[in-house]
């Protein structure tokens, strides 16, 4: 593969990947949408981050551990009471790496 060709792939990705983005963006930022549409709208992100949190606690590399000694599980659930009662996004992911960690020490 030739440096222009390699430089070509990446600026034809980088402009493909930024028209398919910002169409919809552009085309949406022009209309009124509905509120049931804009709640609807809302939702998404925390479901895009709850299935990538649930596949890496559930199965880290790739298998299904579902066993009461996954320290990816327990640790998920002190994680989980820190956001629920702060609302903290840093003090639940401080909390969850060091619960981790504690946790990978102790189960070994």
């Amino acid at each position: 593969m030739t440096s222009q060709l390699a430089w070509g792939l990446v600026i034809g990705m980088a402009v493909s990947n930024i028209i398919i983005r910002w169409v919809p963006i552009a085309l949406l930022s022009r209309l009124e949408l509905p509120d049931l549409a804009q709640r609807w709208l809302g939702y998404i992100p925390v479901s895009v981050m709850a299935a990538i949190v649930a596949t890496q606690v559930l199965r880290p590399g790739g298998q299904w551990m579902l066993a009461p000694d996954n320290p990816y599980l327990l640790a998920a659930v002190p994680t989980a009471l820190v956001y629920r009662f702060t609302r903290s996004f840093l003090g639940a992911t401080a909390t969850g790496m060091l619960s981790f960690l504690a946790l990978r020490y102790l189960l070994g």
